[in-house]
């Protein structure tokens, strides 16, 4: 029997107790887990264990925890990253969502639902569904799903693993509405724990991606009162 490859998560967080309460969690859940206590270890531990999963505290004693999660998410499209903090208020959940957190997670939190969130993004991030196409066409645009890639006109988006998630999920039942609920349990899981709000801040970035507005959008349409949908193919040649 070949034995499975421990998810690697990586906890970035500056008070040792948390970390060890952390640590002693995800390992207790199968998890194999390193530490960085400031932002300086960052980089360090990213090249030596390569892991998965980022657990990074807003605030650090020498660094910006936001300011982190810009980096790495433009050198790692493919890390998955989710915040902490013990600041609840929305503009810091929008903030991190917006410089490419995948969630974020306000402390206390129990450990069974840190590991629910990190169980859901994992799931959603690196499952290939068997039954579904390997490609996806909608006019510019073709989806790669067993490579994880998108592309417009031929060239590479560089999206996060939900945005492409939300991508494909659109483009594969173009021409119907979803809302943000929808959107939420399709995407990240029916055992999700988080704002709606989240759907619209992934929304807005993946209109700046692919060059499109929410004043006059192309492709990616708002159906006020519901959520969101996909223009059809036929509706994309006249454009």
């Amino acid at each position: 029997m070949v034995e499975q490859k421990k998810v690697k998560v990586l906890v970035i967080e500056d008070e040792s107790s948390i970390r060890k309460f952390i640590n002693i969690s995800l390992v207790r859940e199968g998890y194999e887990v390193c530490e960085a206590s400031c932002g300086k270890e960052v980089m360090e531990q990213i090249n030596y264990h390569c892991p998965d999963v980022i657990l990074l505290d807003v605030m650090l004693p020498d660094a910006d925890g936001f300011d982190i999660c810009r980096n790495l998410r433009k050198r790692y499209a493919e890390m998955i990253i989710i915040m902490l903090t013990a600041r609840s208020q929305d503009m810091d959940k929008i903030m991190g969502l917006e410089l490419g957190a995948d969630d974020y997670i306000v402390k206390p939190f129990n450990p069974l639902e840190l590991s629910a969130r990190i169980r859901s993004i994992l799931r959603r991030s690196y499952r290939i569904q068997t039954q579904e196409i390997a490609k996806l066409i909608s006019g510019p645009f073709l989806i790669d799903i067993l490579a994880q890639k998108a592309y417009k006109s031929g060239e590479e988006l560089n999206l996060t693993p939900k945005e492409f998630g939300l991508l494909k999920l659109l483009i594969k039942n173009s021409g119907r509405a979803f809302s943000r609920d929808e959107l939420l349990n399709e995407a990240w899981g029916y055992d999700f724990v988080g704002d709606p709000k989240t759907v619209d801040v992934h929304v807005r970035r993946i209109r700046e991606k692919i060059g499109d507005t929410s004043g006059a959008p192309v492709y990616l349409e708002t159906i006020w009162g519901v959520g969101y949908r996909w223009r059809e193919a036929k509706q994309l040649e006249k454009y």
